[in-house]
């Protein structure tokens, strides 16, 4: 399934494939990566559940609005420190998003990659399929993988609801 002009990027209307993810369903399924003491790691639901989990999603830490997004999520999630899985995704490689984590000093979310096989996105109703880019988004899953919060930005270069998010994240902790 696609959803045509679900989003917006820089005006023009893009298809993303896939449904969107709604609060009260489980977290649909995914198989992400980050590159951890020389080794590709996976990463998928099951991985996360146990505490509650913040996903932010990008297009690509390459970008000006993708950065302040994930500089302003790591800076605000620093106080929960353990208590809470954070992450952010999107479809730059494992190697490329360390760096920039590194460089930027991200330490309170880990930087996951949907490059292989891009099921995060094609499950989370993420994916820009005319660009093969992420759409931007937030998400928040109680500690049994259910989803209680879903934002799926609807003009891309725009910022999420820094702030929605967060209060979501801190009624599930």
């Amino acid at each position: 399934m696609s959803r045509s002009g679900a989003v917006t990027f820089k005006g023009n209307p893009m298809t993303l494939a896939g449904n969107a993810v709604a609060v009260g369903q489980k977290a649909p399924e995914f198989k992400l990566h980050n590159f951890d003491k020389g080794a590709l790691v996976t990463v998928t639901p099951a991985d996360l559940k146990g505490k509650p989990t913040f996903i932010s999603v990008v297009p690509s830490l390459d970008t000006p609005v993708c950065q302040v997004q994930t500089k302003k999520f790591n800076e605000q999630l620093a106080a929960l420190g353990s208590k809470v899985n954070a992450i952010t995704v999107s479809l730059d490689l494992p190697f490329a998003m360390n760096r920039f984590c590194g460089a930027e000093h991200i330490t309170n979310m880990r930087a996951l990659s949907d490059y292989q096989d891009r099921s995060f996105g094609q499950n989370w109703g993420m994916l820009i399929e005319e660009l093969k880019i992420l759409a931007r988004g937030a998400f928040v899953l109680d500690k049994d993988g259910k989803v209680v919060y879903a934002e799926q930005v609807k003009e891309v270069a725009n910022e999420p609801n820094y702030d929605a998010a967060l209060k979501a994240l801190n009624s599930v902790l």
